[in-house]
């Protein structure tokens, strides 16, 4: 591994609303902790990396989410590139993939449906209205509609900016945990996953019990449905204690653990590309 080159691929920018710095910074230290292993490490803008001439190197790190330049780089793969998280993964994470893996494997998700920002809201009871592909980028992607009105609203809204798709998801009422997770132990053996949670600070907390190893095995379990190895998401914790998980992201800017995670997610990632013998 000493001296191999290795890319990291920032976030497109507009993907990163409010969070530009922390996305940012999670893989600048994520490549310092790399370089520190011995490894070549190049950080590069989605924009440097489509359509680049440039040989690929045999191992990349990305937070990138857009169609075009995971395109490119799925066209790498079969060059032997080892790619984390891998393009397809990143791809399950848009929502109208993400609901259907979910619904096939057995998470436990809230009834969630793909319709047309074009139809009218039918529901009966307060839902979330979320743009069915990339996760949030600015106001208006994700609403919550308390009434049939104002999710067709939201519909209307998504619409007009030309977005054609948008997953209604039943609202689950109770205390909104955020999540983070490194790693997947059976793609590199003998790796002990690593899990970290908190409360969302915006809530009025209720303090529900539960198991918050039910809580972790969930997280994970999703991520290996949707193939992730360096993931983040959100849970609510009813008032039965049941963890309802609500969405699934790649690669978040870890920020409240950033140290801490992006020392894991460089042992995780070199030990990865050696495993995958990068």
């Amino acid at each position: 591994m000493n001296g191999r080159i290795c890319w990291g691929i920032y976030r497109e920018r507009p993907h990163s609303p409010g969070r530009e710095f922390d996305d940012a910074e999670i893989l600048r230290l994520t490549g310092k902790h790399l370089e520190a292993q011995g490894l070549q490490v190049s950080l590069k803008t989605p924009e440097e990396v489509v359509g680049s001439s440039a040989p690929c190197p045999p191992c990349i790190f990305l937070m990138c989410e857009r169609l075009e330049i995971l395109d490119q780089l799925r066209r790498w793969e079969p060059r032997g590139v080892c790619l984390v998280n891998a393009p397809s993964s990143v791809l399950n994470t848009y929502r109208d993939r993400m609901v259907s893996l979910f619904e096939q494997k057995g998470i436990s998700f809230p009834p969630s449906r793909l319709v047309s920002t074009a139809s009218n809201s039918r529901q009966s009871q307060p839902v979330w209205v979320k743009r069915a592909d990339v996760h949030s980028t600015q106001e208006g992607d994700v609403v919550f509609a308390p009434t049939a009105d104002k999710a067709t609203q939201a519909l209307s809204q998504l619409a007009g900016r030309g977005i054609p798709q948008a997953v209604i998801q039943e609202h689950v009422p109770g205390d909104l945990i955020k999540f983070y997770g490194i790693g997947d132990s059976i793609l590199v053996p003998g790796w002990q996953p690593w899990f970290r949670w908190f409360y969302h600070k915006d809530q009025q907390l209720a303090g529900h019990r539960f198991d918050q190893t039910a809580l972790a095995s969930s997280a994970q379990k999703a991520a290996t449905v949707l193939g992730l190895e360096i993931y983040g998401g959100d849970a609510i914790v009813t008032e039965k204690g049941a963890v309802v998980l609500i969405d699934l992201n790649a690669w978040p800017s870890f920020a409240l653990f950033r140290d801490e995670a992006s020392d894991r997610i460089a042992s995780y990632l070199a030990a990865r590309f050696a495993e995958a013998g990068t």
